[in-house]
């Protein structure tokens, strides 16, 4: 999957989880896109069974959509994390940087990264 449409699902699981539904313009407004820019993406993320949609409908994570949608929004929070606290990282830039390492960082670096940061939780 192409790093756009994994940003697309993580918006998609923070919209419902702040809004219950998801709609659009909600996705363009977050992710300072057009709404074609989202038809289109949506088309893709449908076709290949992540998001589920009805002309001018609200559009629903599958169960394949809510997985790979939490999984970056894992990295994503455990990255934005690391950065700022371990490391002083201010906050904006944290998430800025997250969001660009996120797409590209091994599953054993990530899974590394998670389990530093679980024990540097139980120590604090």
């Amino acid at each position: 999957m192409q790093k756009s449409g994994e940003d697309y699902l993580e918006a998609v699981l923070a919209i419902h989880q702040d809004k219950g539904k998801v709609r659009t313009t909600d996705v363009a407004l977050r992710l300072g896109v057009s709404k074609p820019s989202v038809n289109r993406a949506m088309k893709i993320l449908m076709a290949d069974g992540y998001v589920h949609q009805e002309t001018y409908g609200d559009i629903e994570l599958t169960e394949k959509g809510v997985l790979k949608a939490s999984q970056v929004y894992f990295r994503h929070k455990t990255l934005t994390m690391f950065l700022s606290e371990m490391l002083g990282v201010d906050q904006k830039i944290a998430e800025q940087d997250a969001c660009l390492i996120e797409h590209d960082i091994s599953s054993e670096t990530m899974e590394k990264l998670a389990i530093f940061m679980q024990k540097h939780e139980k120590r604090n």
